[in-house]
């Protein structure tokens, strides 16, 4: 029976014990957020270099997630991820098991040889709360693997023991050897002081960790970077990570242009509506002040219907291409797309589309004359695959001068202005006019036509607001919203009431109906749904918003909402 790596097991562990807990199935975490006791930040960055590229930290005992087991994929997890290890998990690890499992990816390169390939180093550091069990665990556990036919060194270094697999080269392994481990993984253990047991792919990575800690200038804790963002992080987080964003990119492969930030913290709190995850990113430079903060959603989402898969509502859209919030979007799609596309292109494709039919610029032509108030939603069709669009901008002076200049570049593409009225409402359109084979007029011996009309836009001017929409459908729906708009919806309700305020607005998706366009445009997401399945097929919605004041710090969060 072949022996799994110990090191994957326990790095995959983590991460889906983070999905699981975070996620609450059955509706059991609505009705009971997970907090944390302690309010200390990661005890375990003291092992991991200032240059490391990654670090993720779950700072609450597995245990505490047992409640929220729903369908049992904890049990299943522990079953499965253990299987074929010969480690019982009940008797083997959770008696000694303590408030902390860090993950980190330590160098790109452990021998930073490129000549023999990229070999990343990782290490585990997890938290024990009685020393003497947890050293009986890594004894016990490179006894199994020794059994199972791993060649084991031990060394001291430091003061501290390591126990490793000593990799015996190829020219001189016999076939039985070979056939032995050519199903394991190099893993490297050791129990440090009363409080850790590291793991790690190299002994290397073990010796630079405790490096670290004699040399406090070499670790994370020494760095002005971390302790300048960590100083962001609120006090309840359940789980952390520190990302050293340009080595990440250069790890991935990425060459993203819109690189603004050098560090990004993350951190994940509960509450009883769902999880929040903020972070705050730490530029190289001071950047623009931030734009106008909002204490309260804005009016003019009153006019975006709560069936809107994706609504973006803040102030003084002149200014949404350099706001935070566009700088926060910008920089998580650059990072996980490599692309350097603009925020409209990327947030909202059908307004993109709207530019090359129109020929128009939305920041030149539209956003500059938008001082006020604005929401754009997108909604879903049965019948087409592309969404109509709402765009809702308050009045201001410039008003009137911006919706000529709309008039003229319209005619100039050959759209004709019409007006009609429904229920009293006055409703401007632009509409592009041609021609199609009616029938053939058997008495004149020739073809007679028909004029169609393809409404490319509708406008319509109510109180304080102008709307605009793709298509009348969808101005009807915006005008008669108010009895069911996306402002008034108990789900976006909650979702914006868990965001800090003031902040500079808020993107919202729904996750059922704007799935499919997440994922055209980040295709990595598909793949962070399989992973994180018990995640996501709870997920309702989620709301992106920036805030803070600091000219040289991003700060923003995602409110992830689950059914209930």
């Amino acid at each position: 029976m072949t022996q799994r790596s110990f090191f994957r097991v326990l790095a995959a562990g983590t991460i889906m014990l983070l999905l699981i807990g975070i996620t609450g199935c059955n509706g059991f975490y609505a009705k009971t957020p997970l907090t944390r006791t302690s309010t200390e930040q990661s005890n375990a960055a003291i092992f991991v270099s200032k240059q490391a590229p990654v670090m993720v930290s779950m700072l609450v005992n597995p245990e505490r997630l047992q409640a929220f087991e729903g369908d049992g994929e904890l049990s299943k997890l522990k079953t499965n991820l253990l299987a074929n290890t010969g480690i019982n998990y009940q008797e083997d690890i959770k008696p000694w098991l303590g408030n902390e499992i860090t993950l980190a990816v330590t160098t790109l390169d452990i021998d930073r040889d490129s000549d023999n390939g990229q070999q990343p180093g990782y290490l585990m550091a997890i938290a024990t709360t009685q020393s003497e069990k947890s050293r009986e665990f890594v004894e016990v556990l490179f006894s199994k693997r020794a059994l199972a036919g791993a060649n084991l060194a031990t060394e001291q270094y430091e003061g501290v023991k390591l126990i490793y697999d000593n990799q015996i080269p190829a020219t001189e392994a016999t076939p039985l050897e070979k056939e032995k481990v050519k199903n394991q993984n190099p893993l490297a253990g050791a129990a440090v002081g009363n409080s850790f047991v590291l793991f790690a792919n190299d002994p290397k990575v073990l010796r630079e960790a405790i490096n670290n800690v004699q040399a406090a200038e070499l670790n994370l804790t020494s760095s002005s970077k971390y302790q300048q963002v960590t100083k962001q992080l609120p006090k309840e987080a359940l789980a952390v990570a520190f990302l050293n964003l340009p080595t990440v990119a250069k790890w991935q492969g990425l060459k993203p242009e819109a690189q603004v930030y050098d560090n990004q913290i993350i951190s994940l709190v509960s509450n009883s509506k769902g999880l929040l995850a903020e972070t705050a990113f730490l530029a190289k430079e001071e950047t623009s002040p931030p734009s106008a903060q909002l204490s309260k959603p804005v009016g003019a989402l009153e006019y975006i219907p709560a069936a809107a898969s994706l609504a973006v509502a803040g102030a003084n859209l002149n200014g949404l291409g350099d706001s935070d919030l566009a700088q926060l979007w910008q920089q998580v799609t650059a990072v996980l797309s490599a692309s350097p596309q603009d925020v409209i292109s990327r947030l909202l494709p059908p307004l993109a589309d709207v530019q090359k039919q129109w020929g128009i610029n939305w920041k030149e032509d539209i956003f500059n004359w938008v001082q006020g108030e604005y929401a754009i939603g997108l909604l879903p069709r049965q019948e087409q695959t592309t969404p109509d669009w709402i765009f809702v901008a308050e009045k201001s002076d410039a008003t009137a001068a911006g919706i000529s200049h709309l008039d003229e570049l319209a005619s100039s593409k050959g759209l004709s202005l019409n007006s009609f009225t429904v229920d009293e409402q006055k409703i401007s359109t632009w509409t592009q006019l041609s021609a199609a084979v009616n029938k053939f007029d058997q008495v004149k011996e020739r073809e007679s036509f028909a004029i169609q009309a393809k409404v490319l836009g509708a406008r319509a001017d109510l109180g304080n607001y102008e709307i605009f929409a793709s298509s009348v459908e969808a101005i009807d729906q915006a005008l008669t919203a108010k009895n069911n708009s996306l402002i008034n919806s108990r789900n976006f309700q909650d979702s914006v009431a868990a965001i800090p305020q003031p902040n500079q607005g808020y993107v919202y998706l729904d996750w059922t109906k704007s799935q499919e366009i997440l994922e055209r445009q980040l295709p990595i997401l598909k793949f962070v749904e399989v992973l994180g399945k018990p995640f996501f097929k709870d997920l309702r919605s989620l709301t992106v918003s920036s805030y803070g004041s600091d000219t040289g710090l991003l700060k923003g969060g995602v409110f992830f909402q689950f059914n209930s």
